[in-house]
């Protein structure tokens, strides 16, 4: 990418004006893809069953509420002009700043994690998934279009994208994690858990048994999901990823969708995916929501472009950050077992949030 195309991005989010520029996995990091939404109101979603038949990039939270829907960009731009010179002294988002100091306690998630493993412990969930944020200040001149560009050259296995809505504000991520894709009647999603560090650079060759029996559920329930609406899918996996500096456990899921006017329906049944949330689903979130003490906002959520008729991929949205005018806020989690340890919980969320510091100049 330019100098002109950054300073073009940049300014886009000075001006408020809603766009997504993203580099899907495997494609060329100086040639990402972008789309705006110059005119008409944002189209807001209170449910993923209104996705339906719908045209569009979306960006759903983990939990659609009044005040956080999904949103709907319906582009009329595909063309990223090049400016010459940044626009003027204004903040990057216009939103106000209403985010509390939230310091990465290792005390305060140590008290947070026994909370979390107590209903593993009575068996009255069988994964859960803990997550905290951290936030630092935001350093000056930073600019979140070069911290794109500098995630499209690192990340090459992970879908990176930037974002900007008046509803959303300034998101940033590197996820490895795919929740929907697919065209015509061939679709594909995956179940994507466990995770460890590399080793010497290498995928590692064995996973211990709490990696694996987290990734088993998660495709257990990824199976269920589809046959509950009569899909029967081809398995595959699960094996180890790379995504930045860590390794996961994949399978994937290929299977023939004859309806492809109800993606939105599908992707009620998915999202959220134990992955991002736990067994049992409803269970798993209601915990969530009542016990972690904080709001995730869209992190955990899902976007990507969807199109019933054409080429659809949707991700989830990890690995991000949200861009504010005064601080970055990142945000990481695991899944919990009732075999999980703090320590080993907090370095694992602690190495999945160095995807994003590593973009920040200081």
């Amino acid at each position: 990418m330019t100098s002109g195309e950054l300073i073009t991005l940049d300014n886009y989010i000075r001006q408020n004006r809603s766009f997504v520029i993203y580099r899907i996995p495997g494609e060329e990091s100086h040639s990402p893809r972008f789309l705006m939404q110059s005119s008409g109101p944002l189209q807001q979603i209170r449910s993923l069953s209104e996705l339906n038949g719908q045209h569009g990039f979306v960006i759903a939270p983990f939990c659609i509420t009044p005040e956080q829907p999904a949103i709907l960009i319906r582009p009329d731009t595909y063309t990223l002009h090049r400016e010459e010179k940044e626009g003027e002294n204004t903040p990057f988002s216009i939103q106000p700043e209403t985010e509390e100091s939230f310091p990465a306690d290792k005390k305060r998630y140590h008290a947070i994690f026994n909370k979390f493993l107590q209903p593993l412990q009575e068996k009255e969930l069988q994964k859960v998934v803990l997550s905290r944020k951290q936030v630092i200040p935001r350093p000056e001149h930073l600019s979140p279009a070069g911290m794109f560009k500098k995630a499209c050259e690192r990340y090459p296995r992970s879908y990176v994208y930037l974002c900007h809505t008046p509803i959303t504000g300034t998101w940033l991520g590197s996820t490895p994690e795919m929740l929907l894709s697919g065209e015509g009647n061939e679709w594909e999603t995956v179940a994507l858990a466990g995770t460890t560090p590399l080793v010497n650079g290498q995928l590692p060759e064995t996973w211990n048994e709490k990696n694996r029996e987290e990734q088993k559920l998660v495709a257990s329930y990824i199976t269920g999901q589809l046959q509950s609406i009569g899909i029967t899918a081809i398995e595959a996996g699960p094996y180890s990823v790379r995504a930045a500096h860590l390794a996961h456990l994949k399978s994937t899921f290929r299977f023939t969708l004859p309806d492809t006017g109800k993606l939105g329906t599908l992707l009620e049944l998915l999202h959220p995916t134990p992955a991002i949330a736990g067994i049992p689903r409803q269970e798993a979130i209601h915990f969530i929501l009542e016990n972690e003490g904080y709001n995730r906002s869209w992190y955990s959520g899902f976007l990507g472009t969807l199109n019933p008729t054409g080429k659809s991929a949707l991700y989830v949205n990890l690995r991000c950050m949200q861009i504010k005018e005064q601080r970055l806020i990142l945000y990481a989690g695991s899944g919990l077992l009732e075999t999980s340890s703090a320590d080993e919980e907090w370095n694992e969320t602690g190495e999945k949030l160095k995807t994003m510091t590593s973009l920040i100049d200081n």
